[in-house]
């Protein structure tokens, strides 16, 4: 959660019209509301940027988010300083996306498997529908372009971390020793990765298919562990707590945590 935070505040630094567009609120209502339009008119510039991006690949400039958007380039100079401005926005846009989608299918209360195999699936979901967005940020950001913020890096800590939590708090649930659960969460995370970059550049199988088989990968490593500890789970049984995982994208969230359900 710390990385997000972070990304945000980088993000601010970067777009000083940005940063004063998200004060609160002055008092002066029509100052109010011409930082609301900017604010949404930059979000709207965002999906565009998206739409160019899916269509054009990481080499897309910004006379492509232009006319994808229906403005002139010097409309977008009004709300990004420059491409790598451009280009921190779509990373967080791109959080938002992924959160959305893996967050509720990580929490869903169903058995361990299908619990696994929803997660797993939300992600390459995500990297399926946006692939150019998923390697212009995995490859380091937009050509002849820098910036400090590492939105892959700092998603897979961020995931990493909440996983760490649920693993934590179910192993505890089962008398195991929890002191496991930070390099299992790594590990998962990393391979998924990995795995997802290598599914991209190659499409030797279906979605569907590398989603299954690193479901049983993940599920094997489990059902090992714990049978190890004398520990036999039902791996199609629903268990009796629901641990749930809660991720918070804006500076009140504190962070990343966990709470039984």
């Amino acid at each position: 959660m710390t990385a997000v935070i972070e990304r945000v505040k980088r993000s601010s630094k970067q777009s000083g019209k940005q940063a004063a567009d998200t004060e609160t609120s002055t008092g002066d209502a029509r100052r109010d509301r011409w930082r609301k339009h900017r604010i949404a008119r930059r979000a709207e510039f965002v999906e565009a940027a998206l739409r160019a991006l899916d269509a054009h690949g990481p080499d897309l400039g910004m006379e492509d988010v232009a006319a994808e958007a229906g403005v002139t380039k010097p409309v977008l100079y009004r709300h990004f300083e420059d491409k790598a401005d451009l280009y921190v926005a779509l990373g967080q846009r791109g959080t938002e996306i992924l959160f959305e989608r893996l967050i509720p299918a990580i929490n869903a209360e169903l058995a361990p498997v299908p619990r696994i195999r929803m997660a797993l699936d939300a992600f390459f979901g995500v990297i399926e529908e946006h692939p150019n967005l998923y390697r212009l940020l995995a490859h380091g950001g937009l050509p002849g372009k820098t910036t400090d913020s590492d939105v892959v890096a700092e998603d897979k800590e961020v995931i990493a971390t909440a996983l760490t939590a649920l693993l934590g708090d179910y192993m505890r649930m089962f008398n195991m020793d929890s002191g496991a659960a930070e390099p299992w969460a790594h590990g998962i995370v990393g391979m998924v990765q990995s795995t997802g970059e290598w599914w991209l550049d190659r499409r030797s199988m279906g979605r569907d298919s590398v989603v299954e088989y690193l479901t049983q990968i993940i599920w094997a490593a489990i059902d090992g562990l714990t049978r190890q500890q004398g520990v036999v789970i039902d791996p199609n049984l629903p268990l009796e707590e629901n641990k749930v995982v809660q991720l918070g994208r804006t500076e009140n969230d504190t962070a990343a945590g966990d709470e039984a359900g």
